[in-house]
């Protein structure tokens, strides 16, 4: 059986895409794990499947698979090609679309020329839904990994995210740390973690080490959580511009309580087919 897909990238950030609505695709960990592989397979960060919602609110329902198999909730570069997508694919021709999430609802609109909005709901920072394991929440916490000592910041887009502050994101040891802060005892699920420069108050660069996957060229929720944490600390003000390896995105946030919007841009790679 071969089903057809498109290869789309965010700043880099590389996506299979399937329709799952005029198909039929049921997979396994097994499979995409083999689809992720960049040698002997399509190669991509995430698998992106559309489907009919299951929420009469919603106009599709977003499926999300990290390279190792696994269904994680949130991708905001992921979310803006999937808007693109299911405009390209002929499956709607709305412009404004409220996806269905395994967290709850992102909604998108596309903008003049490949640029998508994507309205990531309210931040979370509460440890508990993080989850993060802190009595409460705070800006920023110490907490120690290996005997190694941190500071942090924890906030949740619908997927966790840990943001340590540094002098220069180029020289960052992402891999080492990012590998062992993700799979940490802090962090109950885990966490993607973020290596964040700001360089003044509306502009940060950032590199993501995303779990289940390793560094990317761009996180989108990665973006946003470095935003927030920006915010949050005093480094940052409510619009910002956050640079990582494959491009920027524009992050608009009023502060605690209130929805943040990113913008950034989509490409289409390829169109294929394979057999599954």
């Amino acid at each position: 059986m071969q089903i057809r897909f498109s290869k789309m990238h965010g700043l880099g950030n590389d996506f299979m895409v399937i329709d799952g609505i005029t198909q039929v695709v049921k997979l396994e960990p097994e499979q995409i794990r083999e689809f992720a592989d960049r040698h002997t397979g399509v190669g991509f960060d995430q698998l992106l499947v559309v489907e009919t919602p299951t929420d009469p609110k919603a106009d599709f329902r977003y499926r999300i698979y990290n390279a190792d198999g696994n269904e994680v909730a949130q991708c905001g570069n992921g979310a803006r090609c999937f808007a693109r997508f299911v405009i390209a694919n002929s499956l709607s021709t709305k412009h404004e679309l409220t996806l269905q999430t395994s967290n709850g609802h992102v909604r998108t609109r596309l903008l003049d020329g490949d640029a998508v909005e994507v309205n990531m709901g309210i931040p979370r920072t509460e440890p508990a839904d993080v989850p993060f394991d802190a009595p409460s929440f705070q800006p920023s916490y110490d907490v120690e990994v290996d005997g190694r000592h941190f500071t942090l910041s924890t906030v949740s887009l619908g997927n966790p995210h840990a943001v340590l502050f540094v002098d220069n994101v180029f020289e960052a040891p992402v891999a080492e740390l990012g590998a062992l802060i993700a799979t940490s005892n802090p962090f109950p699920e885990g966490t993607n973690v973020g290596f964040c420069q700001v360089v003044d108050s509306g502009f940060a660069r950032l590199r993501v080490y995303e779990r289940g996957v390793g560094e990317t060229r761009a996180c989108g929720s990665g973006a946003c959580a470095a935003a927030v944490a920006g915010q949050l600390t005093g480094r940052l003000g409510t619009r910002s511009k956050i640079s990582l390896p494959g491009g920027k995105v524009r992050i608009s946030w009023p502060g605690p309580g209130s929805e943040l919007m990113m913008t950034g841009p989509t490409a289409l790679v390829y169109e294929g087919t394979i057999e599954l």
